[in-house]
């Protein structure tokens, strides 16, 4: 019997990347591969990658650089770039790393292992498509089939690309127009995933809240389907990442209140406090609105926590735009928040503005400054917890210290807490909380509300 084929894949950039690389990974244990314990190892080393950040190329080029002379000492390897930069770079990989044996794009990521395939035979192959492949699609849409990193949790998605035209964005470029699943392919997934111990689906998608505007050309169907999900018996949590402030409805908000499997957290990227940076930016909404829908959000959903995003240093931006945003950041008072520097993206409006980029060293001082204002809101909203009894779904050791586990509340909040004995991951707890801290909250476990429902694979000793 012959010693199976071996892979490895690294993964850069959002949870949609981490989810397609899960998919892909149960492609490739479909054809009989088994994972590596290192890059270097493997017979198969796979990128998945991202474009979002300027530094995605440097990272991918370091990471192939340090296989070049691996693949040289074993020219039966295989290199594989796929993901948003191979989209958007193409034939660019190749001439710039010419070990590289394939490159495929966003739209044809089920075409993976025949390309690995056929570049055994035929050499480099670059397949980079401008259009998703409907029936290859479909096929890859069952999440049952990839390889999850922990089987009580899952990633759904839902849509693939983007209608918005946002000026910093190039994910429209890379993942092409909006493009929903049927309802009823998603409430088949969720049920089987459900079936198979998964009690905590994360719905993605580049605009959740408008999922299901392309198939019935009239209104999004997302409020029905967070209804829908929460009919699924087993599932017990619900999260969705990441919904447009001007897209979020009434319904969404009310279903969101309604559905008790749908987790009390929003997370609602602002992007700038600033009108007129928002209009540059070509958002849709401005900061009124959007603090008049987060108000909305709040007054329904009992004990909401809200996180967002931020870009700091968007061409043009002036030291009274940044106060704007401040002001609205304190007005917001977030849980968590995530902020990025402007960068720059190949084929974007905002990087055409190159006359009105922001200084580094002004853009380095405002990201501390809103850094201070952001670790106030969420110290205050965490220490607030503090003395509370929280529903906590274990998640395993602590990174940092093994004799500590963590675990997530409902309302997304990582929890750290001394190890129990018996305790296993996927189990839900209760822990009452001694402190709270800018990013993480430190309880105590009180008591186990239900052992983990996933079934525990034994590995069985052949003699």
């Amino acid at each position: 019997m012959s010693t199976p084929r071996t892979f490895a894949i690294r993964t850069f950039g959002c949870q949609m990347n981490e989810h397609d690389s899960e998919r892909l990974a149960g492609l490739l244990v479909g054809e009989g591969m088994v994972r590596a314990s290192s890059d270097a190892e493997a017979d198969v080393v796979v990128f998945n990658t991202c474009t979002i950040r300027e530094n995605a190329d440097l990272k991918l080029y370091s990471a192939l650089g340090h296989l070049k002379a691996i693949k040289a000492s074993r020219p039966t390897m295989q290199i594989a770039v796929g993901g948003c930069l191979a989209q958007h770079e193409r034939e660019r990989i190749l001439e710039r790393a010419g070990w590289v044996d394939v490159v495929f794009g966003t739209h044809n990521l089920a075409g993976a292992p025949a390309l690995l395939a056929r570049a055994r035979v035929e050499g480099p192959i670059v397949d980079v498509r401008d259009a998703p492949d409907p029936v290859a699609n479909r096929d890859m849409a069952p999440a049952l089939s990839a390889v999850r990193d922990v089987p009580w949790a899952a990633w759904m998605t839902i849509q693939t690309g983007c209608d918005n035209s946002c000026s910093y964005c190039i994910v429209p470029e890379v993942r092409g127009g909006e493009i929903s699943r049927p309802l009823d392919d998603l409430i088949a997934e969720a049920t089987m995933l459900a079936s198979s111990g998964v009690t905590e689906i994360t719905v993605l998608g580049q605009n959740v809240n408008s999922y299901g505007r392309d198939l019935t050309k009239r209104r999004p169907l997302f409020a029905e389907l967070l209804r829908s999900l929460g009919s699924v018996e087993g599932i017990e949590r619900i999260r969705f990442t990441s919904p447009h402030p001007k897209d979020l409805r009434p319904e969404t908000i009310e279903a969101m209140a309604e559905v008790a499997a749908v987790c009390p957290q929003l997370h609602l990227p602002l992007q700038s406090g600033s009108n007129r940076v928002l209009r540059a930016m070509r958002r849709g909404y401005t900061a009124e609105r959007y603090l008049e829908r987060l108000a909305a959000a709040r007054a329904v959903i009992d004990d909401l926590a809200v996180s967002t995003d931020l870009i700091v240093g968007h061409p043009g931006e002036t030291d009274a735009d940044f106060d704007q945003t401040l002001e609205v950041v304190a007005a917001a008072d977030y849980d968590a928040a995530f902020t990025f520097i402007f960068s720059p993206r190949e084929g974007t409006r905002a990087a055409a503005m190159s006359t009105a980029f922001v200084p580094d060293d002004v853009i380095a001082d405002r990201f501390q400054r809103l850094k201070l204002v952001l670790d106030r809101s969420a110290l205050r909203a965490h220490a607030a917890r503090e003395g509370r009894r929280e529903e906590v779904l274990v998640e395993g050791p602590s990174r940092r210290n093994s004799e500590r586990w963590s675990g997530r509340t409902r309302q997304g909040k990582l929890v750290h807490f001394d190890a129990d004995p018996g305790l296993r991951p996927g189990a839900l707890v209760e822990a009452l909380i001694d402190h709270g801290a800018p990013y993480h909250l430190l309880g105590r476990v009180t008591r186990e509300l239900r052992p983990p429902r996933h079934r525990v694979r034994i590995p069985l000793a052949v003699s």
